[in-house]
């Protein structure tokens, strides 16, 4: 069997097609914005509503009950709490918004602990318990984990720790035994979000909890705390995981950016947009994705994340500033890696292109695989997620876990549920994966080395029927063409503040031609372009990042790009710019 890629170098441009609509809907909207909500199936104002008071009630978590029972038990009887966290993003906020949250709702003796990716793997295991028995806890809250923590749960358990689990990963068939499971993807929950990030997860429990004290009369002669003032943290970790942007999530990531905005973060994330160079009243939630959640992630991808999590735990501005620079640091070792690694990958691919030029015979690779024993296992998600943006496929990295264990992580594509995948894997092949998890776009698994080939055909198969047969086409859906005239820094400004846009709300893509006047590379593989409207009338400026082949477009007069408008802001002063995303040559 061949392992290269179906060809998928062929690109697409669709129309995103609107939801059914009155002439008058949202018609005092800009035309552009109006179509681009249209397109996203909005047709209400009270979708657009990115205030807390419609915020879905925390009744309907199954679980809520429960967990807020143990925990308010835990704080009035001063118990000792311990939060056990993931080691990315979305784990290091979860972790900072229990720490924050139930100090401020007068927990006295709460500490966290993260797993080191590198010695324990991922979750509540065995292993992990004992190094947390050695903190002495009385209650155990997972943030961002768990919910696939059968063994590890019962180990805590039986050794005298309560446990409530908080997470947003899909279950498993079995359940582990905890006091109280909080997961909006439980079967049968009837929370109306099932997007909620984990740090999303545990607001909520907070909510709940306050609600729970403050009927108790806890705050009867205090201010009852303002929880919003942690979605700064919420926004950050709801980004950076990379979770559908539904209406839920769309207010709590824009509340999070209000206060960010307002320059009322935490200082580690104040600290983290210094040394990204973002201006805290431009921030947004593509700033926290691309900035910020990296600088984040590189701890728990490199070294250890508690690093992060004490970068949003601390109140001193100094002290934050120092570890970002450290993050920092992290982060570009972190790049540096996986250039090293994109580079053994390219030419693993390139390999594989040769084998199925000599096979006739071939059988198409649905799904990729790609393994070096050398490649760093905290950076291997980063690499799936690079390769299958470059061919449209579900990809998985793998790396070595130990002397016979692989680990892998994969990155899927629009219509593929890669965890639901896994499942088909494990129900076919009993015994082949060790451990797996995740959800729709992201997923990991670990499993014998030894049966990596056995893997990656029942990975193939797996694909291929998920996918009905039918290859994924390489498809940009853009939301039309903008008349020349609203190709302008009013309408860029509009659409930049009119999110926050993220998964599955994803920011507006168009379409247009244009002459070109001047092209010029700049940082060895970006294109700077100068356009002019077909008419020759209006000056465009855009940028293309990361060109694989940048002299292919030199001397080009004439182009079709897909590109999202943008506000380009330097010394102060603020143009309009097309960001390319594709580019094709009308000529």
């Amino acid at each position: 069997m061949s392992d290269s890629a179906p060809d998928s170098s062929t690109v697409n441009i669709k129309h995103r097609e609107a939801v059914k609509h009155d002439a008058d809907t949202l018609a005092d909207l800009h035309p552009v914005l109006r179509q681009v909500y249209l397109n996203r199936g909005v047709t209400t104002q009270a979708q657009l509503d990115r205030t807390l008071k419609n915020l879905p009630s925390f009744q309907t978590l199954t679980g809520i009950e429960s967990a807020v029972s143990l925990i308010k038990e835990a704080i009035q009887q001063d118990k000792r709490i311990l939060i056990v966290a993931d080691f990315d993003a979305d784990g290091a906020t979860s972790c900072a918004v229990a720490i924050r949250g139930l100090r401020m709702l007068g927990a006295k003796h709460v500490e966290f602990v993260v797993p080191d990716r590198f010695k324990f793997g991922y979750g509540l295991t065995p292993e992990i318990v004992d190094v947390a028995l050695e903190l002495k806890p009385d209650l155990i809250i997972t943030v961002d984990n768990g919910i696939s923590s059968v063994d590890g749960v019962a180990y805590a358990v039986e050794k005298g720790c309560q446990v409530v689990v908080t997470d947003h990963h899909l279950p498993p068939k079995q359940l582990p035994n905890a006091h109280a499971i909080v997961n909006p993807q439980l079967i049968g929950d009837e929370f109306p979000s099932k997007a909620l990030a984990g740090v999303g997860v545990m607001f909520y429990v907070l909510l709940a909890l306050r609600s729970s004290l403050n009927k108790e009369g806890a705050f009867e002669d205090k201010a009852k705390p303002n929880l919003a003032n942690l979605l700064d943290i919420v926004a950050l970790g709801t980004v950076a995981d990379v979770v559908p942007m539904d209406e839920t999530n769309r207010k709590l990531v824009h509340q999070g950016l209000l206060r960010i905005q307002a320059e009322q973060c935490v200082p580690g994330i104040a600290a983290l947009l210094r040394i990204a160079k973002r201006e805290p009243a431009r921030v947004v939630a593509s700033d926290l994705g691309f900035a910020i959640g990296p600088r984040l992630n590189a701890a728990g991808r490199l070294d250890d994340m508690s690093l992060g999590i004490r970068c949003l735990l601390t109140d001193n501005d100094q002290e934050a500033s120092d570890i970002a620079e450290q993050l920092d640091m992290l982060n570009i070792e972190r790049r540096a890696i996986e250039d090293d690694m994109k580079q053994d990958a390219y030419k693993i691919l390139a390999s594989l292109k040769l084998k199925e030029d000599e096979n006739k015979n071939k059988q198409e690779q649905w799904g990729v695989c790609l393994y070096d024993e050398h490649w760093h296992q905290g950076v291997i998600g980063i690499l799936a997620s690079r390769i299958k943006e470059k061919l449209n496929r579900p990809v998985i990295a793998f790396a070595k876990a130990d002397k016979d264990t692989v680990k892998g992580s994969a990155r899927s594509i629009a219509g593929l549920h890669i965890r639901d995948t896994l499942d088909d894997i494990a129900s076919q092949h009993p015994g082949l994966l060790t451990k797996f998890g995740g959800h729709a776009m992201a997923a990991g698994m670990s499993f014998a080395e030894k049966d990596l080939d056995t893997f990656k055909e029942a990975f193939n198969n797996a694909v291929k029927k998920r996918l009905n047969n039918q290859a994924p086409e390489n498809v940009f859906l853009v939301d039309g063409e903008i008349p020349a005239n609203d190709i302008n820094l009013n309408l860029a400004e509009t659409l930049r503040q009119a999110g926050p846009w993220g998964q599955q709300f994803p920011e507006p893509l168009f379409v247009g031609t244009f002459n070109v006047t001047n092209a010029r590379i700049v940082g060895q593989k970006h294109v700077k372009l100068e356009l002019a409207t077909i008419d020759n009338k209006r000056k465009i400026d855009a940028i293309y990042f990361n060109v694989d082949n940048p002299d292919s477009i030199i001397g080009l007069a004439k182009v079709t790009l897909v590109y999202q408008l943008d506000v380009n802001t330097y010394l102060g002063h603020s143009s309009v710019q097309l960001m390319v995303r594709h580019l094709e040559t009308s000529e």
